[in-house]
């Protein structure tokens, strides 16, 4: 499988540039860029999982969760820029649900046709529920509730100091997490430790670190060039623009994550998988939608953070259903198909608004 995930990316790579250049048929560079990209979400999945041997699960799953984001942030800024903002929020929005729901999902049911039940760490659990509220619940729903009474110009000026707190409390988080905490709430299984402890990396730190950053770079130019076929895709699947923002953007931007953390969960690497599906929604969440929220003052349309009311409902009760399957620190199959179902029935209402 890793000779395959290896041979598509020296394939599909530079064929996605010569058809760039060539201007070949949007549908045909579609399926290119779609397997380019999950080819080299094999190889970021590798460097990450050789990373967590070496560093940790929590590191290795949180630089899993940059880079993969990186890439959603590079489309995003291209798009403002443009002046689609409800292409933004769509996409943002579906990354929200796409990792919680769907990347989780897959996580959990595939680990779970392997071993009957999975564990981590429940400490780690009730500390991401309660960013989690924080972070979907409460700062986007205040800015839906209050804009209702304010003019643009003073919804903006909420949306700004929303986005300033959220950007201070993630890197309190982090700091609480890697360094005023680090190693305070660990894994009780000796033998999963112990495991971990005497497996062997693939890569070393640097080269895996490497190849994190050129896949990154890849994936984002490929992504660039993807977005650009929406338009003639949409028209020739019937998509809407809010459906190809919330479900075909997000998955395609997510792609790295969405593979990674599969892979963990098949490899009952759990912390990792929570740290990579949670971790990314987080950071989403806390840095990147509050980043672009301050960006969008450099362009000619700004981007206030309020979501249409199907897109913060699909958020909240994500936020809700995986708080609720995974505060027990326990996972398995079914639980799976439970995320899978909801993001399934939000999908077609998506696909159907």
């Amino acid at each position: 499988m890793d000779k395959i995930f290896t041979i598509s990316v020296i394939v599909g790579v530079p064929v996605s540039l010569i058809g760039a250049f060539l201007e070949w048929p949007s549908i045909l560079m579609f399926i290119i860029y779609c397997l380019s990209i999950i080819a080299l979400a094999g190889l970021i999945g590798r460097a990450t999982e050789s990373l967590a041997i070496v560093m940790g699960p929590r590191i290795g799953g949180l630089l899993n969760a940059t880079f993969g984001n990186a890439v959603e942030l590079i489309i995003s800024i291209f798009s403002l820029k443009a002046g689609l903002v409800g292409i933004v929020l769509a996409s943002l929005t579906g990354s929200v649900i796409g990792n919680l729901l769907l990347v989780a999902g897959l996580s959990f049911f595939v680990g779970g046709l392997k071993y009957k039940r999975q564990s981590f760490s429940i400490h780690e659990a009730r500390h991401n529920a309660g960013l989690l509220i924080f972070a979907v619940i409460i700062a986007f729903v205040v800015p839906e509730v209050f804009s209702s009474a304010m003019n643009e110009q003073k919804t903006m000026g909420l949306s700004i100091g929303i986005s300033i707190i959220l950007i201070v409390l993630y890197f309190a988080a982090l700091l609480f997490k890697f360094v005023t905490h680090r190693g305070v709430y660990q894994s009780n299984d000796k033998r999963e430790q112990d495991a971990q402890a005497e497996e062997e990396p693939e890569w070393g730190r640097f080269k895996a670190i490497i190849v994190l950053a050129v896949a990154t770079i890849a994936v984002a130019f490929i992504s660039e060039h993807l977005v650009g076929t929406f338009d003639d895709i949409g028209q020739a699947f019937g998509w809407s623009e809010l459906f190809i923002g919330i479900i075909i953007v997000a998955i395609v931007g997510n792609a790295a994550e969405h593979a990674s953390a599969i892979i963990m969960a098949f490899k009952n690497k759990m912390d990792v998988a929570i740290e990579i599906a949670i971790g990314s929604t987080l950071q989403v969440a806390m840095f990147v939608l509050p980043i672009l929220v301050l960006l969008s003052l450099l362009f000619s349309t700004t981007m206030p953070l309020v979501f249409t009311w199907p897109e913060l409902i699909s958020m909240v009760t994500s936020v809700l259903l995986i708080i609720m399957l995974t505060i027990d620190g326990d996972t398995n199959w079914f639980e799976g198909l439970i995320l899978l179902a909801a993001y399934t029935i939000m999908g077609i209402g998506f696909y159907f608004i």
